[in-house]
């Protein structure tokens, strides 16, 4: 195994634990974060929601041969981790409340940078003349 490879799963390993972690959290509703979600102006059943979707994310970045499910679950992991950072932030949260999604931004953005070709998104565009065939 090459350096590059073991930095792709050491983050992604991390990454996952973390979110894993969050999404079952949020799927037992856990009351620290229950609390966090109110204090945010958010409902409740956000938290279920928000749960599912992260052990989803989770399941597609660990599975093998799921490269467009991957870069979606990418997707959707930025985006939950720039709403959960601007929420803090335009609750007027500590500093670090605002921080540590970003962080795990970060995380997320290096294994995303580090993945093995056999966990990419290939595209095969090859140049097609415009005829009146290949129009319709």
């Amino acid at each position: 195994m090459n350096g590059k490879l073991i930095g792709y799963w050491l983050l992604t390993g991390l990454f996952c634990l973390a979110m894993g972690a969050a999404g079952v959290l949020n799927l037992i509703r856990f009351e620290g974060q229950q609390e966090s979600m109110s204090g945010l102006g958010y409902p409740v059943y956000l938290m279920s929601i928000l749960g599912i979707a992260k052990v989803l994310g989770v399941i597609a970045l660990l599975i093998p041969k799921t490269p467009l499910l991957k870069e979606w679950a990418y997707a959707g992991f930025t985006f939950d981790l720039l709403g959960a950072s601007a929420s803090h932030g335009f609750a007027r949260h500590a500093i670090p409340e605002v921080i540590v999604p970003l962080v795990f931004l970060a995380v997320l953005a290096g294994s995303y940078s580090l993945r093995p070709v056999s966990r990419r998104l290939h595209f095969h565009a090859e140049p097609v003349a415009l005829t009146p065939e290949t129009q319709s």
